[in-house]
């Protein structure tokens, strides 16, 4: 149960850096330049939704790691998939992507934990 645990605070640590430092180095200033679709308020609406969305289902995945009862299965495929997600970021980025190891990690976790 620990591992699950793990799991589900690293999620939850990835969501919450992922919508602060994204609206501060990413989003805010992508959407301040107002050049291109940014231009339009929609679109700008929009994406700061997408991005914030992530974060939330980032939480959704935690909480259904950690609630008692899921069937494994379950917590092995969010595993597998936050796994699989940190190693393409890995790849993607070349290492660059701060958020490739915890991504892993709580993959990992999740599956250690199932």
């Amino acid at each position: 149960m620990i591992w699950l645990w793990a799991s589900a605070a690293l999620m939850v640590a990835t969501a919450v850096t992922h919508s602060i430092l994204g609206e501060i180095k990413l989003i805010g200033p992508q959407l301040r330049s107002r050049q291109g679709v940014m231009a339009n308020p929609f679109a700008r609406t929009i994406a700061r939704y997408a991005w914030h969305v992530t974060s939330a289902l980032m939480v959704a995945t935690a909480l259904a790691v950690a609630w008692p009862g899921v069937p494994a299965a379950l917590i092995r495929a969010i595993g597998a998939i936050w796994l699989a997600l940190g190693l393409v970021s890995l790849v993607a980025s070349r290492g660059r992507h701060v958020g490739w190891p915890v991504l892993s990690a709580a993959g990992v976790c999740a599956l250690v934990g199932a």
